[in-house]
């Protein structure tokens, strides 16, 4: 396509993507890599703050919690408008500053917004009308929905171009894009410790005393001050590795007569809906495995915490006082268990490109820790038998047993081994999978995202009244969620192409799209 191209013709179409002044058509220096990388620290601790505490929150604010997964409707719905508009644009930018930059830059600013509305949901409220002792404070729940739905076009704003430009910076090198993931992957770990081991101290507030005031209580404002941490580690990361790590202005090319005149100018949804109609069956396969791995994630990533508040604490954010108490208990508990998560994480990320070899390629290693995930996911079910036996001879107040709890956090610790590769090999592969002549990296994974936000649309929409339908509870998803990470697993291994190992990214074209 004539808007991919450059005016120098490389050799190599991946080369011509932005990079610094000296040598942009050769894969940048690790560090360069690393530091762009390092950026997903700071949106993954918003993230990991979101996946820890916004469930129980938006239940305090007065939404049941079969109800309270519609609020995650946000992140699929901006995923999946905002990440495709945002790559196809990224990669026509003709910004001074560079194609990736202004993008990334902008997210950043509406991550600041977005905070403070959530943030102080409650205190706006209350200003506007709503009273303390209401039971669903709707007024302050308009304002919440409206903060998470700008957080999450911000991180779509931000994460797009933020891989897009890691594929920039690795010019085409497979190996090199690989790494760049891999170290995408290992910094999101550095967020989940930081959101995580964030969200599970309960005194985090004293930072800020101003936070806590008549309508918000400690644990409205222990997220407050999470938020502020979390701003100001992304607004670090983000202009230290903006101002150090440059981008090539992008220009359009001189159009050539001798084209078709409806090619010079291709509408945005035209573009998108071209990308999927020239797909070979190596992306299709990328896209189903990535969905289907996702409708295994998201009931957890979703519900972890409630699923250790209720089956594994047997409290209730709608009961007593006590009950209330032990279900905070298990929420800050499950915070811990994300912590010892990440930590797993980011060992793993590091080791990915090692292991991968070892094993026999990417698409192997994605397939076989499938499997894991599965078996995690299942043993959820005897974990909470366990609690619930625990429960019938302590009372059901007294809280899991120590060997208990001890079960439920190594499950959060061995998730984290499938989760390092569902972070970084499915992207990694899509920028492989990528051609010359197609869609660019941005608009790449902005289709690959679409196989991400539309599961979550699934369960968001889903999950709540299919667990009702069972008595409530987190375990009907977490069931589901196995059997689809099984199924995920057997297509990696069987159906999934596995790419040249160390070819150049966009030589491999042939095999995603025309």
């Amino acid at each position: 396509m004539g808007a991919f191209e450059t005016e120098k013709s490389s050799k190599d179409a991946a080369g011509l993507e932005t990079q610094s002044s000296e040598d942009f058509d050769q894969p940048s220096p690790l560090r360069k890599i690393i530091s762009v990388a390092s950026i997903a620290a700071g949106v993954q601790f918003g993230w990991a703050l979101q996946l820890s505490l916004l469930t129980p929150y938006v239940q305090l604010l007065g939404i049941p919690h079969k109800w309270s997964s519609l609020i995650w409707l946000c992140g699929p719905v901006s995923g999946m408008i905002v990440q495709p508009i945002v790559g196809f644009h990224s990669d026509r930018c003709t910004s001074r500053f560079g194609r990736r930059r202004p993008f990334i830059a902008s997210g950043a600013a509406l991550v600041a917004v977005a905070v403070f509305l959530i943030g102080y949901a409650a205190d706006i409220g209350n200003k506007m009308g709503d009273k303390l002792d209401q039971k669903i404070k709707v007024r302050a729940i308009g304002i919440f929905a409206l903060g998470f739905w700008i957080l999450d076009v911000a991180n779509n704003t931000l994460q797009g171009p933020c891989r897009a430009f890691l594929a920039d910076l690795a010019a085409g090198d497979a190996k090199k894009t690989r790494v760049a993931n891999a170290f995408f992957s290992f910094f999101m770990a550095v967020g989940n410790v930081l959101g995580y081991a964030a969200g599970s101290y309960t005194d985090l507030h004293k930072m800020f005393p101003f936070t806590m005031t008549k309508a918000c209580d400690i644990y409205c404002a222990n997220l407050k001050t999470c938020f502020f941490l979390s701003i100001t580690l992304l607004l670090i990361v983000t202009v230290t590795s903006l101002w150090y790590v440059k981008d090539k202005q992008w220009s359009p090319p001189p159009r050539n007569p001798d084209d078709d005149e409806n090619t010079s100018s291709v509408p945005l949804f035209g573009e998108i809906f071209g990308a999927f109609k020239v797909m070979k069956r190596p992306m299709w396969m990328l896209l189903i495995v990535t969905a289907l791995n996702w409708i295994a994630w998201f009931p957890f990533l979703l519900f972890d915490t409630d699923w250790m508040g209720r089956e594994v604490y047997g409290g209730d954010s709608d009961g007593n006082e006590r009950s209330k108490k032990l279900y905070s208990l298990g929420v800050q508990s499950g915070a811990m268990g994300l912590m010892f998560n990440s930590i797993v994480l980011g060992f793993m990320s590091l080791g990915v490109e090692w292991i991968g070899r070892k094993l026999g390629g990417a698409k192997r290693l994605w397939g076989l820790v499938n499997f894991i995930l599965a078996a995690g996911l299942a043993m959820t079910v005897l974990v909470t038998k366990y609690a619930e036996d625990h429960r019938k001879v302590a009372g059901e107040l007294a809280g899991p047993s120590s060997s208990i709890k001890a079960g439920a956090l190594s499950l959060f610790a061995v998730l984290g081994i499938p989760l390092a590769i569902t972070f970084s090999t499915p992207f990694a592969l899509a920028s492989i999978f990528s051609s010359c002549t197609g869609a660019g990296q941005g608009l790449s994974l902005g289709v690959l995202n679409l196989a991400i936000v539309i599961p979550q649309m699934i369960v968001s929409l889903g999950g709540g009244p299919f667990d009702a339908l069972f008595g409530g509870g987190n375990l009907p998803a977490f069931i589901v969620g196995a059997i689809a990470a099984a199924i995920s697993g057997v297509l990696a291994l069987t159906v999934l192409p596995s790419p040249p190992p160390d070819a150049p990214a966009m030589k491999t074209g042939a095999m995603g799209f025309h």
